[in-house]
This record gives C-alpha cells, sequence and structure tokens, in this order.
C-alpha cells in the first residue's frame, strides 16, 4: 500500500528540482495511508510551486484509496463565517448522523444549516475532529487546502484546532499559504516546510525541457526575470513571442513578475468566448468551485462545454466532472479574471450567485449587497440578520463587517444610523475597532443628528471614551440620558440594547468608583420596565459592592460559573469572570476566558480578549503563578497600544506594578504608579487611581516602610470601613492591619477587623476568611494571637492563595519568636521562606530569613544544590537585603557590619551571580534553587 500511496517516479520527474519536497511529501502521505496521521504546512512565495505539490500528494493519496477532501481560500470568502469549513467537509457531512447529538448539533448549526442556540467554539471544533475521524474509520482522510491565508477566520481557527489532534488519527491535513500573512496556524509550532525558488540548475533544466528550441540569451532572460520562480520559468517564454525568442521584447520591460504573469493570463482569458469568460467570473466570485453552484448560476447554459476550453488554456481544472469541484490553477488567475471584469459584469455575477445561494442565507445575503450598488433595505435588513445569526455563533468580527455593510446600503437616514451606532457598539466593545467605532459614531449622527437617544450609539460612545479619553462623567452621562429617554417612549424598544447599555453603564460605574455615579445606575435600574434577567441584577449588585455580596448572590454566581463552559459570547463570559475575580472565584473560569482569549489572538473578539486577559492575570497574581501574569500582561499591553484601550492598559500596568511591588523593584512601582495617577485623577476614575495606591502599600510594607503602607492602603478603604464601590478594599485587608499595627495604631487596625467581620467577609470566600483571621491574629493581644492564626491556617485551600498565606505564616512565626516558641516558629517561617522564594519575592523572603536567624536556632539553611548556590549564608543574607531596597549603611546597621565591609562582600557577590550591579540583584536571587532545611 505504501508504493500505492507514494508520489509516483513519472511524477518525480516531471517537477524539476523538487526530489527533497517529494520526498517529504511522498513520507507524509505514505504516514497518512498507514494511520499515522498528522500536519504539514507549506510556506512559499506565488508561483513557487506550491499548488502544483499540494496536487501531486492529493493524486498519489486519492491512488492509494485516501479520501481526500479540498479546499481553496478565498478573498471574497474571508469574511463569511465557517464558510471553508462548510465546503470542505461537504463529502463527510453524511457521518454527521454518527456523531453524538452535541457535537452534532454545535456542527449545523455552527455551518448555518441547523437551529438552536450557538454552541461553545471548542464544541465545534471537537465536532470537527470527531466527524473526520469517523470518516476515517472507512478509509483515511486527507485534507488538503490551498491559499490557507485566505480562509475565513472561523475555518481556519477549527482546522488549526483539528491539526494539532491528527496524531493516530488516519486524517492528514496538508496546507500551503504565502508568508508575510499572520496566521495562528505559524503560533501553534506545527511543522513547516519552506518551498524556496528553483536553484539556477534546475530552472535551467525546467526551462530547457518545456522549450528547448529557446536560444541562449533569450533562456539567460528568463531565467534572469524569474529568479527560480519555476511558474514563472513557465509561463514567460510565451511573452518572448515564440518557441526561438526571436520576436520578443517583452522581457526588456521591466514590471513586477505577477504583473507579467496577470497580463499573460489576461491575454488567454481574452481569447476565450464570452459565455465562457461570464462563467468563470461567477466561479472566480463563488469561491468555492461547487459545479452545481455554478450550474445553478449559468441559467441553463452547458456548463461543462464553456469550461472545457478554460482548461485546454490551462487556466482551470475540474475534478468529478458529475458532481465536483472546479479550481483555478493559480491565484493569480482568478485575481486576474475578476480585475479585468467591468463593475456591470460583478454585479451580474453576485446576482446570479445570490439567486443559486437560496438556501444559504449568510452566502446569499453577501452576494445580495455585492450586486446591489445603490441603497437597498431589503438586502440592508437580510445583512444585519447575518450579522446577528455570525455574533451569536460568537464571530465579532463577522458581525461587525456585516453590520457595517449593512448600514452602507441603507437608504433611511434613521435605520442607516441605527446599524452604524450597533456595529460601532460591537467594534468597541467586543471586536477590538476601537478606533474604527470612533469614526462610525460620527457617520451615524451625520446620518441621523437625533441618534443622542440611541441606547447603543451612547454605549458605544462609552467605550470610546472610556478607552480613549476616559471621560467618566460624561459617558456616565450620556448612558442614563439614553436609558431614562428609552425607558420614556412608548414603543419600547430592544431590550437586548437596554442590557448591553446597562453593562456598559456599569463598567463606567466601576471605573469611576464614585458612589454618585453609581446612585444614577441604581436610579436607571429602579425605572426599567423591561423583565431584568437574573444575571443582570447579580452583575450588578457584585460590581457595585463585591464586598457586601449576599449568599443567594454568590450561590447564584456559583452556577453562572458552573455553566460558563457552554457559553459562546465572549462579552457574557468576561463581564462574569470579571463579578468572579471581584470575589475570588475567577479560577473556575479559566478555560472559558483562555477561549476568549485564544480567539482574540487568532482577529476575533479582540476586546473581550483583553478583558479576559486582565481577569487571568489578576487571578495569576493571586493564586501564585506570577510568570504567567508578567507574560500576559506584557502581551496585553502591546494589544492595548494597537488597538487604543487606554483603560485597560491601566490594569495591565496594576499587574505588573504588583509584581513589581511583591519582588522590591521599587523604581518600577514609583514609575507605574505616577503613569496612572498621571491618567486616573484628571478623569475621576477612582478606582484606577487605587490601583497606584494599592502597588505602592504594597511595595512599602515589603521594604517596611509602615506609614508609607497605611497612607495609601487607607486611601482605599479608611480603617474600621469596608468602603462600598471600592472592589479593591477587598484586596487590601491584611496590608490596612499590618500596616496599622506595626505604625502605632492598633485601634485602627482592631476597628478595621471588626468591620471585615461585621460585613462578612469569610463568607465570601477562602481567601477572604484567610485574610480576615490573619489580619485579626495581627491586631490581637499576644495571648489571644495564636488561636487566630491557627483558625486562619486551617481555612480550606488556603494553598490556593501562596502569597496571602507566606504572609499569614510570617507573621505567625514572628509572634511565636517573641513568644519564645521558637521551634514552633521555625516551622512557619521556613514555609513562608520557601513560598516566598519560589515567587520571587524578595524583601519578603529577606523578612523571613531574618526571622528565621533570630530564632536561635542551630541548624542552618542550605540549597537542595549547593553546587548550584555559589553564595554562602552571610553573603546570602547581605544579597537579599540589598535587593530589598536597603543601603549599604542600613544593612550595616542590622548585620553589624560597616559599610565599606557590605561594599565588600556585594563586590564579590555581583562576581558569583554574574551580574554587575544590584539593579539586577533580585532577579538574580530568585534564579537560585530554592531553600530546604538540614538538621
Amino acid at each position: 500500500m505504501a508504493a500505492e500511496g507514494s508520489v509516483s517516479r513519472n511524477t518525480s520527474e516531471q517537477l524539476v528540482g523538487r526530489d527533497q519536497e517529494l520526498e517529504l511529501l511522498r513520507s507524509f502521505v505514505d504516514e497518512t495511508v498507514g494511520g499515522v496521521g498528522g500536519v504539514l504546512l507549506l510556506s512559499g512565495d506565488p508561483g513557487v510551486g506550491k499548488s502544483v505539490l499540494l496536487d501531486t500528494a492529493a493524486r498519489a493519496a486519492a491512488s492509494a484509496g485516501v479520501l481526500v477532501l479540498r479546499l481553496d481560500g478565498v478573498e471574497f470568502l474571508a469574511d463569511l463565517s465557517f464558510a471553508g469549513l462548510n465546503h470542505v467537509l461537504e463529502p463527510v457531512l453524511h457521518e454527521r448522523d454518527g456523531l453524538d447529538p452535541v457535537h452534532r448539533d454545535a456542527l449545523m448549526v455552527a455551518l448555518g444549516t441547523g437551529e438552536g442556540a450557538a454552541a461553545d467554539r471548542l464544541v465545534v471544533y471537537g465536532a470537527v475532529l470527531a466527524l473526520l475521524r469517523r470518516a476515517a474509520c472507512t478509509r483515511p482522510v486527507l485534507m488538503v487546502v490551498d491559499d490557507l491565508q485566505w480562509v475565513d477566520r472561523a475555518s481556519a481557527a477549527a482546522l488549526a484546532f483539528v491539526a494539532r489532534r491528527l496524531t493516530s488519527s488516519r486524517v492528514g491535513l496538508l496546507a500551503a499559504s504565502r508568508p508575510g500573512f499572520e496566521s495562528f496556524f505559524e503560533r501553534a509550532g506545527l511543522p513547516e516546510l519552506t518551498i524556496s525558488p528553483l536553484d539556477d540548475g534546475s530552472a535551467a533544466g525546467l526551462v530547457g525541457t518545456r522549450f528547448p528550441l529557446l536560444g541562449a540569451r533569450e533562456l539567460q532572460r528568463v531565467l534572469a526575470q524569474a529568479g527560480g520562480n519555476p511558474l514563472a520559468l513557465l509561463e514567460l517564454p510565451a511573452t518572448l513571442g515564440d518557441s526561438r525568442g526571436g520576436a520578443g521584447g517583452a522581457l526588456s520591460e521591466v514590471l513586477p513578475l505577477s504583473r507579467r504573469l496577470q497580463e499573460l493570463y489576461a491575454s488567454r482569458i481574452a481569447e476565450l468566448p464570452e459565455p465562457t469568460r461570464r462563467l468563470l467570473l461567477v466561479a472566480a466570485l463563488e469561491g468555492s468551485g461547487d459545479l452545481p453552484v455554478l450550474r445553478a448560476a449559468a441559467s441553463g447554459e452547458d456548463v461543462l462545454s464553456l469550461l472545457a476550453q478554460a482548461e485546454r488554456a490551462q487556466l482551470v481544472r475540474l475534478e468529478d466532472r458529475g458532481l465536483g469541484r472546479l479550481s483555478f490553477r493559480h491565484p493569480l488567475i482568478r485575481a486576474t479574471i475578476v480585475s479585468g471584469s467591468t463593475g456591470r459584469q460583478r454585479l451580474d455575477a453576485h446576482r446570479a450567485l445570490a439567486d443559486a445561494l437560496s438556501d444559504r442565507p449568510d452566502r446569499r445575503a453577501w452576494h445580495l449587497a455585492e450586486a446591489t450598488p445603490d441603497p437597498d433595505e431589503r438586502v440592508a435588513a437580510l445583512l444585519e440578520r447575518t450579522g446577528h445569526r455570525v455574533r451569536r455563533r460568537g464571530d465579532a468580527v463577522g458581525a461587525f463587517n456585516a453590520l457595517v455593510r449593512s448600514a452602507d446600503l441603507t437608504p433611511d437616514p434613521a435605520d442607516r444610523g441605527r446599524r452604524l451606532a450597533e456595529a460601532a457598539y460591537v467594534g468597541s466593545d467586543v471586536a477590538g475597532e476601537l478606533r474604527t467605532a470612533a469614526q462610525l459614531l460620527v457617520e451615524a449622527r451625520r446620518a441621523d443628528p437625533g441618534l443622542r437617544g440611541s441606547l447603543q450609539a451612547a454605549a458605544a460612545a462609552s467605550n470610546v471614551l472610556l478607552n480613549r479619553d476616559g471621560d467618566v462623567t460624561t459617558a456616565h452621562r450620556l448612558l442614563v440620558g439614553a436609558i431614562m429617554t428609552r425607558e420614556g417612549r412608548s414603543d419600547g424598544g430592544d431590550d437586548e440594547a437596554v442590557f448591553e447599555a446597562l453593562c456598559t453603564l456599569r463598567r463606567v460605574c466601576l471605573c469611576a468608583g464614585s458612589p454618585e455615579l453609581w446612585g444614577g445606575y441604581h436610579g436607571a435600574m429602579a425605572r426599567l420596565t423591561v423583565p431584568m434577567p437574573p444575571l443582570q441584577g447579580l452583575l450588578g449588585d457584585v460590581y457595585a459592592d463585591p464586598a457586601r455580596s449576599s449568599a443567594e448572590a454568590l450561590a447564584l454566581l456559583d452556577t453562572v460559573i458552573h455553566g460558563l463552559h457552554r457559553e459562546t459570547d465572549p462579552s457574557r463570559i468576561e463581564r462574569i469572570a470579571m463579578a468572579a475575580l471581584f470575589v475570588d472565584r475567577a479560577t473556575g473560569c479559566r478555560a472559558a476566558l483562555w477561549r476568549v482569549v485564544e480567539d482574540g489572538r487568532e482577529g476575533g473578539a479582540v476586546a473581550s480578549a483583553l478583558i479576559a486577559m486582565v481577569v487571568l492575570c489578576l487571578d495569576d497574581f493571586m493564586t501564585g503563578r506570577w510568570d504567567e501574569c508578567a507574560r500576559l500582561a506584557a502581551e496585553g499591553l502591546a494589544l492595548c497600544d494597537d488597538h487604543g484601550y487606554q483603560l485597560l492598559a491601566r490594569q495591565f500596568h496594576r499587574a505588573e506594578g504588583l509584581l513589581a511591588a511583591a519582588r522590591g523593584d521599587d523604581g518600577t512601582v514609583r514609575r507605574l504608579a505616577r503613569l496612572i495617577t498621571g491618567w486616573a485623577v484628571p478623569r475621576g476614575a477612582r478606582t484606577v487611581e487605587h490601583f497606584a495606591r494599592h502597588m505602592t502599600a504594597l511595595a512599602a510594607l515589603g521594604r517596611a516602610d509602615y506609614e508609607e503602607g497605611y497612607l495609601n492602603a487607607s486611601a482605599i478603604s479608611p480603617p474600621g470601613v469596608l468602603a462600598p464601590h471600592a472592589p479593591l478594599a477587598l484586596w487590601v485587608p491584611l496590608d490596612l492591619v499590618e500596616a496599622s499595627v506595626r505604625s502605632g495604631r492598633r485601634a485602627d487596625a482592631l476597628a478595621h477587623v471588626a468591620a471585615l467581620r461585621q460585613t462578612g467577609l469569610p463568607g465570601i470566600s477562602g481567601r477572604l476568611a484567610l485574610v480576615t483571621a490573619g489580619s485579626a491574629a495581627i491586631a490581637a493581644p499576644e495571648d489571644r494571637a495564636a488561636g487566630l492564626f491557627e483558625e486562619a491556617l486551617s481555612v480550606p485551600d488556603a494553598e490556593r492563595w501562596p502569597f496571602d498565606l507566606a504572609r499569614v505564616r510570617l507573621a505567625y512565626g514572628e509572634h511565636l519568636r517573641r513568644a519564645r516558641a521558637a521551634k514552633d516558629a521555625r516551622a512557619h517561617l521556613a514555609a513562608a521562606l520557601h513560598t516566598f522564594r519560589r515567587l520571587g519575592a524578595t524583601p519578603w523572603a529577606a523578612r523571613a530569613a531574618k526571622e528565621l536567624r533570630a530564632t536561635g536556632r542551630t541548624t542552618v539553611l542550605v540549597r537542595q544544590n549547593l553546587r548550584a548556590d555559589p553564595l554562602r549564608p552571610q553573603e546570602h543574607q547581605i544579597a537579599t537585603l540589598a535587593a530589598s531596597g536597603l543601603t549599604n549603611r542600613q544593612i550595616g546597621e542590622k548585620l553589624f557590619l560597616s559599610h565599606r565591609t557590605v561594599a565588600a562582600h556585594l563586590h564579590r557577590i555581583y562576581a558569583k551571580l554574574g551580574i554587575n550591579s544590584r539593579v539586577t540583584l533580585g532577579e538574580a536571587l530568585a534564579a537560585l534553587p530554592p531553600w530546604q532545611e538540614s538538621q
């Protein structure tokens, strides 16, 4: 069987200079036939031979009994969700009845042939994989995809998911794309073969074989112009006039290679009869090469006879003439056909296709749009409905494009303004099109000056204001006014638009952190005549005042989180997850959030992906995934910069600042705090200002500056009060209590602990139970502290919050050391030190190490691998203190050394660690292996 499936020797001889590529393809086909499965991506410039290699592999696979599924990416169809998947799976869709009902229904809804709610994308992708595996039970399956860069994004995402899971599946994927087109296939790390131009010898051999009478001079001209590109080598000699090259001066004109080839193809097309040219234009715009569709669009003409002439001109190929497909021999041919047609010819072709696709509403709507040069409400409404359908499937970008085009075709100014406003909202809130949304709003108001009461216009404008100008007051006024205006109308309106506007209003109020603005939100809610879904009320309560979340609200939130794996709407996922973050439940949302992030990375719901990254990033900090937190923050900031989301950028600065604070990088903390404060204060964004306060307080505690820690933590939530409308009040209780006690304000600490208990914080989450009991222990008299510390450490799953737990252990160890319970103190201090070291929390590790030494133990701390740690114990002590920000003189005072001795030690430490200053000392220390106790 391997011999039958291999690329034939005759084919190898025809493809000059491709022996290595053919050998790899031969092996790939053999592995598919043998049931190994897998994926191979070909990459190379246009005309370099990717399509020929794909065809060769496809023929070899088919001759070995493999079912070959073909797909050519088409630029025109790139905005049509799942168009490519619809085509490539058509020969195996009869297998869908053998799938489990969840997969079957999800696939049919995604492909537009089934009714029901859109399924999660991962369910759809899993259904595609299950369908292919089921088809491969009968015989191996090979998917061959050309021009991958033009496959619609939804289909490409599904294929990328499948590609990573084909090992041992009897399913292979062979795809080709051009370089320079960003693709998430590249980020998947899949096997790739670069197809390079032919070397000089192979190029000369190819031309010599095909054009044996070509003169030496003309041969050199062809070789020089073609640059090893096989398509050019075979096509350019025809421009010389005849095979001897005597008449040709065409190559003397300096033209881009692609333009030369297009001119050549244009001359071939021009020689065809007009009915054939018309049919080729329909095929070029249809994209999939579906012969039944072409027959339906050809109005009774003999399609095969017409196409036979194009086939003889080496422009197209026909496969399985009865029910099969047409393919162009090269993408430049399709481009030449379309660019060489008149506007009227393209309109007629699109109209014919729309009539032929009456059973495929989304494709029909797009073709009708292209066939409609003037505004037409009927077509605009069809395209608007297409936008709504694809958004329900989770394709925000497809929805945005459909809504914008729908607005372009809308004759009535009010409807045009409404559709532009909806597009602006989807673009700014989900798709990441913030800058375009601002322009669309200008156009919407130009179309309909009375648009100011529009809910979607107000929501879109608020998104732009928040993320570009940070004008929370104006954004709030716009939204409340629009909601009130809508409620005052007798015709009611779109309830969904009301809910979307309320979601945006919550975001505005959250940013402001102002009781007055939250009062406007609650006032708008009170006047609603629309029945409010339970989730809407829940999100409002948790966003506004998470510290006072009721048990009923938390139970509902837990239920919603439990079912989040079924959710497909990225905006709904990120809204639920943000509420979950406020009450320490974000970990349960991580799987759904990563789906949103991956979709955004692929160019989908970018804005939702940014919010998902924020939640993941902050959850990473809380749960000790600090390296991932840093990576996500950097990626998020880059995306914010690319798309203009300034407000979200402050969230990523917040994460970076917390990491820097915990790790003792005071310079970075000061820089980020200035940046955040400079943006937030003039705009009245109090919650954003708290980001700077939080990181500054944490950094101050790390370096034992308890006065500054107290001032910043108490600015977020005053002692004795859990400030409403301040989510960060739940992040700083431990900071405030510790700073209060150590700065001589024990009464403030006790008052805050009482507020924590009275508000019911321990009932919200395990972290808050840990923090409340730990804070109570720190504030308590010495004779009562131990019991409270034990209460804190007995909180179930306290290990989920490693930094907070280590801080409580450190405080407990300090208390036990003062109580002269040295042995018990050592256990808690050593555990805290281990955690701080693992996290890289250098100043906190220094505190724990100092306390551990103060217990007076005779045993020493050693490394798990002594050879990996060049520092002696005293050197490590000095290095840790230096990394925490202390000067040489301050270190000397703590260790009873002169500052000159400290400087000498540091000089040796730098040499041992391979650094040259204390700037990178913290990183170098964090890279050392962890501590363990040696008895």
